[in-house]
């Protein structure tokens, strides 16, 4: 075992061991509740289509916020007002308790266009949100980031990753135009064709060059299932090979994802859109309540097993249990028993457990606790579950293979004469069981490694590096060059200073 928290009295002893006492009596019921509200909310502004209309004057009123602050003197940098207990990331940016707010209620679809295959959407709408509208409609995203609540903003400004990304790429890449209000109150937009400077730094920049306001994204037709293959492997030598002979076919499944259960078993998964189940599997509804938590789902399958289960209830078959997080916060979740009973009110709202997070459990996290994505080139997922083995040791981790496409920006290729390299996110996220695991020296040599080996840190989680290694791990000269042009440099935080560890807790 790694590092332990010790508790300083009982009473942090008990916040700590019996959370979910508080979680299943409380958080349960009122996310629940929150989620029944906003479901019929978005249901009726869509069928109103009064979405549209709204969006243009709720940008003006974004607009007046930042003339205001330039009217004020500019005194101190700006962000948004959204409180830091409402992100998906386990942690809250200290930044917000000193920086000017700029309100950002923008929530709706705005428009979903068949003819060009695209929608049209306001940053603040969620996965779960996006795929209802379209599901109804007979589409999808070309990337849909597994987890509810994750919102169409923090993948663009941050980044996501799905197991089509092998075909279409991180979600920056099914991006086709973002529409941003400046430092200066104007508003503008961008795309590959306009703009394209500012177009191909808004990914990964964190909301440090300005304020999204709407994005335009690639829609493809859905069927009503997915086809979903798993195959066994039963050394580190056949996970290797059988996930990366899946990824660089020339003609790939639709869907690729990875579960190691230790180093010498994994599963992989392929799936493709079909309109019915055929002969050679069953249908599995595995977003049912009383369904098995997905990842242990997997776990129990046999070799070579077909199922096929729902489109939407595949994109989200990570949301009830939140990847294998909540076995942590509810030890007994996963039990038929309570997933009988109580399984139709998970997951409990990420948001509300970071509001009613006490210091004690806080400290836990800081402590005992990883949460990381490291994307490196496929060629080196060996090494790289042998590192994160030796310096961390959590299972299950989660491969998703991915098209990082050569284009300007944050991150891409070092080899600078290819269309696209193909990479893989390799997910951590528990407890570590490494001996020697020690928070900052084995994230920073989980850092080093990534580093060296061409790859990237998913921002969203802690980084230890200093600002000279952040640099070196992504390319700043596109985002250095607009954050000059645009005036950033008193508007917004330059992104170390938004995402370092020391600027969140």
């Amino acid at each position: 075992m790694g590092q332990q928290y010790i508790p300083e009295n009982i009473s942090e002893y008990i916040l700590i061991n019996y959370r979910w006492i508080f979680v299943v009596t409380f958080l349960l019921p009122l996310s629940f509740l929150y989620q029944i509200w906003d479901y019929i909310r978005n249901y009726i502004v869509f069928k109103l289509n009064s979405a549209p209309k709204k969006h243009d004057e709720k940008v003006r009123n974004v607009q007046a916020q930042v003339r205001k602050w330039i009217d004020g003197g500019k005194k101190v940098p700006m962000c948004t007002g959204r409180p830091g207990w409402q992100t998906m990331s386990f942690r809250r940016g200290l930044y917000k308790d000193t920086h000017h707010k700029i309100y950002i209620n923008l929530v709706d679809v705005l428009k979903v266009d068949t003819k060009n295959m695209s929608v049209r959407v306001e940053p603040l709408v969620t996965m779960g949100q996006l795929s209802a509208t379209l599901s109804n409609l007979g589409y999808a995203l070309a990337v849909v980031p597994e987890i509810d609540d994750l919102t169409v903003g923090g993948m663009v400004n941050g980044t996501g990753v799905e197991s089509s990304s092998h075909v279409y790429g991180l979600f920056q890449h099914i991006c086709l135009s973002y529409e941003i209000v400046l430092s200066d109150g104007s508003v503008t937009t961008c795309s590959k064709d306009e703009n394209s400077d500012l177009f191909y730094s808004v990914p990964w920049s964190h909301g440090t060059l300005g304020f999204l306001t709407a994005v335009e994204l690639k829609i493809v037709p859905a069927k009503r299932f997915i086809k979903l293959k798993y195959q066994h492997a039963n050394s580190q030598e056949d996970i290797i090979k059988i996930f990366s002979a899946e990824s660089f076919k020339s003609s790939p499944a639709e869907f690729i994802e990875g579960l190691v259960f230790n180093r010498q078993h994994a599963v992989i998964m392929t799936g493709d859109m079909v309109d019915s189940p055929g002969n050679d599997g069953k249908a599995n509804e595995i977003g049912k309540w009383y369904k098995p938590w997905f990842f242990s789902h997997v776990m129990n399958t046999k070799d070579g097993q077909i199922e096929y289960i729902p489109l939407r209830q595949y994109y989200h078959r990570h949301t009830r249990s939140l990847f294998w997080e909540l076995q942590d916060i509810i030890p007994f979740g996963n039990n038929p028993l309570f997933r009988l009973l109580l399984g139709w009110l998970m997951p409990p709202k990420v948001s509300l457990m970071k509001i009613t997070q006490t210091e004690a459990v806080r400290k836990l996290y800081e402590k005992c606790h990883c949460i990381q994505d490291m994307l490196v080139p496929l060629t080196r997922l060996k090494s790289a579950i042998d590192k994160f083995h030796s310096e961390i040791e959590i299972y299950p981790i989660w491969l998703c293979p991915f098209k990082l496409y050569n284009d300007p920006g944050m991150i891409h290729p070092k080899q600078v004469n290819v269309d696209y390299e193909m990479y893989v996110d390799i997910g951590v996220y528990g407890v570590p069981q490494a001996n020697n695991f020690e928070t900052v020296k084995s994230t920073r040599n989980i850092e080093d490694f990534v580093t060296k080996n061409d790859g990237f840190q998913m921002l969203y989680a802690d980084t230890y590096t200093t600002r000279e290694e952040f640099r070196k791990m992504f390319d700043h000269k596109l985002y250095d060059s607009m954050r000059i042009k645009l005036q950033c440099e008193n508007a917004f935080p330059e992104l170390y200073d938004k995402v370092n560890k020391n600027a969140r807790i």
